[in-house]
Formats: structure tokens, sequence, C-alpha cells
């Protein structure tokens, strides 16, 4: 069982849409379910419509979750499983307030030490604990010795009681830390592999600790993603536009192009242009590189030149919102460009009324007149011959006019490449 498990904040980062991806290529290789889980038990946040807006994302790129998950409604199972910790000793509760933990903090610091929780309250009595009045958070025990795991892209990690420390798994008001809902909510649901962001991997003992403390024996994997670094060579940040998937896909970029880049980012594929479906034949998330992956624009839009070029014709009128007569047209100008707006622009000017160029403007009134009452001609070879003959023009005088009067632009393709692509519509062009 594989999950995708965002904050419903802001808008989704290429990162979280990459581990969406590897998400669901594995689970379509293990024939198993994809789930998705909305994080939302920070309810600070304005969470409104959020939870479409990923849907919408997902179902862009072709996944659709077999079950959907709203975290903050297992809040009363968090606080059950809390309890039960308590309960059984692997868990304290601490009555330190965060001025006290913040003067030790200061002290720690000053100290040049790492600050680390001191186990204040970690063996008051039943007694003082049911006597104490102020409020609490409840921490679980550090282990009593390393946490490992193996990571199918790092390798084996291990961690040292001190570096997981007595972690907070339930605030004061009772709502569980991310840590802590995460751990029970994958327990809870069946997961059986976790593919993430590298930020995670010291979260990944905690998480475990959790379980392990819960009873649970299941077998947890885990893939720890490298994170991604914008053309400057630095962590991609919301700065960067090209972080946010709705940035992209208004930008021109289609989804299958995106999804194809995010899976050759940091990866070895067997060929460069693929569709998911034909990912999951041979993706393999050990493969993925350990070191940071170099985010590159110019590569993403080579992609999506070629997704225009393989797109059927339904996709490509559903995305240029073109007939079927012009998707030909829209290929023919990848060469051109690679990006939908600038695309579906050149085609709206070749539909749209004329502006003669200034230095053209007596050249470009006669040929229109003798365009309209021209023959049909089958190749630009005979169309350029009988119009030259015409118009008594040649040389710039007669292609710049002409060029202008069918694409509405000085500068294009050859003549003769676009010429059979709008030939049968010549007279709608021009008028």
């Amino acid at each position: 069982m594989y999950r995708f498990a965002p904050s419903p904040t802001g808008d989704m980062h290429i990162g979280n849409l990459r581990a969406a991806i590897f998400n669901y290529i594995c689970s379509l290789q293990e024939k198993s379910d994809f789930i998705l889980r909305i994080e939302d038990t920070d309810t600070q946040r304005n969470i409104d419509g959020k939870e479409d807006e990923i849907l919408d994302i997902l179902a862009k790129f072709g996944i659709k979750p077999a079950q959907i998950y709203i975290q903050s409604k297992n809040l009363k199972f968090h606080r059950q499983l809390a309890s039960k910790l308590l309960i059984d000793g692997k868990a304290f509760a601490c009555f330190c307030t965060e001025e006290e933990l913040q003067a030790k903090k200061e002290a720690a610091k000053k100290a040049g030490v790492a600050y680390r929780y001191d186990g204040t309250c970690e063996h008051l009595s039943n007694q003082e604990v049911l006597n104490n009045e102020k409020a609490f958070v409840i921490r679980m025990k550090k282990p009593k010795s390393a946490m490992s795991f193996t990571d199918a892209i790092k390798g084996e990690l291990s961690f040292e009681p001190d570096a997981i420390d007595s972690f907070v798994i339930m605030r004061a008001n009772k709502t569980p830390t991310y840590n802590f809902a995460c751990a029970v909510d994958d327990m809870l649901e069946g997961v059986t592999f976790i593919i993430r962001g590298e930020d995670h991997v010291s979260n990944t003992p905690k998480q475990d600790l959790i379980r392990e403390g819960l009873g649970y024996t299941g077998k947890m994997n885990y893939a720890h993603l490298p994170i991604i670094l914008n053309e400057e060579g630095k962590k991609m940040s919301k700065r960067d536009d090209a972080s946010s998937v709705k940035w992209m896909l208004s930008y021109g970029l289609m989804p299958e192009a995106i999804a194809n880049y995010l899976v050759l980012l940091g990866n070895k594929t067997p060929c460069e242009i693929f569709s998911l479906d034909e990912a999951a034949k041979w993706f393999d998330i050990s493969k993925i590189s350990r070191s940071p992956a170099k985010f590159d624009m110019n590569m993403l839009k080579h992609i999506n030149r070629e997704h225009i070029k393989i797109a059927s014709d339904e996709r490509i009128c559903e995305l240029f919102e073109v007939s079927k007569d012009k998707v030909e047209l829209v290929k023919f100008y990848t060469q051109e460009s690679s990006l939908i707006p600038e695309i579906k622009e050149k085609i709206n000017k070749i539909f749209s009324p004329k502006i003669a160029p200034d230095e053209y403007k007596n050249e470009f009134a006669l040929i229109k007149e003798k365009l309209l009452s021209l023959k049909t001609c089958d190749s630009f070879d005979e169309f350029k011959s009988e119009l030259m003959k015409a118009t008594n023009l040649k040389g710039k005088n007669f292609f710049m006019p002409l060029r202008a009067l069918l694409t509405n632009d000085l500068h294009g393709p050859e003549l003769k490449e676009l010429y059979p692509l709008i030939k049968d519509k010549l007279k709608e062009i021009v008028l």
C-alpha cells in the first residue's frame, strides 16, 4: 500500500508531485492501492477548497486515489493511542512550560552543545502527575538503543537515542504532532511503503518508535527522495516559479511532460519520452540518485515539445482548444515553440484579421486581391509561381507581405512546409 500525504496549504510543490508520482507508479507495479491522506491537523491553517484542488491536480496527471482520508477525522484514534502509550509507560506527561524549555535551550546554546530534553518530567510518580493541574504535553520516551531502517535510495541509516530524544507526540490542546498523527495513520490505513522527501529522514525513526511502542509489527519500507535544486544550484523554494505545479501548468506545460521529466530527474531510464503507465514497466525506486537533482527548464520544454508531437488528436483538441482539422498545424508549430500558449497564439494569428506591414502595404493589398481569385494549387511551388505571375512581385517584396498575409507575422517557419496544412483554408485565412 502506497500513500501521498500532503498538507492542504499553498500551491502543490513539484517535490510533492514527484513523491505522488513515484508512489503511484510503484502502486501500479505491485498492483496495490494508492491512497491520498490530507494532513490537516493544524487547524490554524485555512484549508477551504484545498482538498478539491489537490484532487484536481492529481487527476490532471492521471492519478486517482483508491481511498481518500482526512487526518483530522482520526483524532479520536490519536488520543486513544496516545493514552495507551501513557498507560503502558512508553510515553509520559510533561508539564514543562515553553518558558522553562526556552531557557534550557538558551543555556545549551551558550554551552555550545545540542539541546536535549533533560527528563525533568519523565520520572514523576503517578500521584505527582495526577495532582498536577498544569497543562501538559505527552512525550514519547526516547529509545534505549539506536533505531535503524533501510532506505531504498540511501541504504542503511541509524539514529542514536539522543538524536531521537523524548519528543512531543500530543500537544497541550490534545491535538497530535505531525510525527504521531502520521505514524498512527500509516499504521491504521495499512501503508507498507512510504516514498517522500529526504527532509523526513529524521522523522522516520520517531515514527517507527511510535508504532513499535503501540505493538505494531507490520513491515514499513521507505525511500527518501533527494531535494530538487533550482537552475542556480540552490534548493528550490516558493520563490522559484517552477516550484509550483499550478504555475507550470499555466505556463503551458503538459501534465504528461511534467510527469515524464520528474521521473527522469536524477534517474537513469531506458528511454527519454514515456507515459506513467510505460514507466511502471521498468521503474526502480532504488535507481534514483542519492544526490540532489538539478531542475532544467530547457530540458522540460524539450520533453513538452515531444509530448505534443505524440499526443492524440483528442488530447491536442482539448489542450489547444482547436478543432481536429488544426491538429497537424499544432504539431507543425512545435518547431517554433514548445509551450501551449505560444503555439496557440501562432495558430490564432493565422486565423485572425491580418495587419499589413507598413513597409509592404501596397504589396500586401495586391497579393490579397490576386490570391482570392487564384485557383487552388496542390503544391506551394505552383501556388508561388501562379501568385508571382499575377502580382508581378518577387523577392522580399513578394515573400514578406505573403508571410504577413498568411501568418500575421514577418518571421516564422518555411512557407513551403506550412502551405500543405493551410491550402484548403486559404480564402478563410486571408479574408
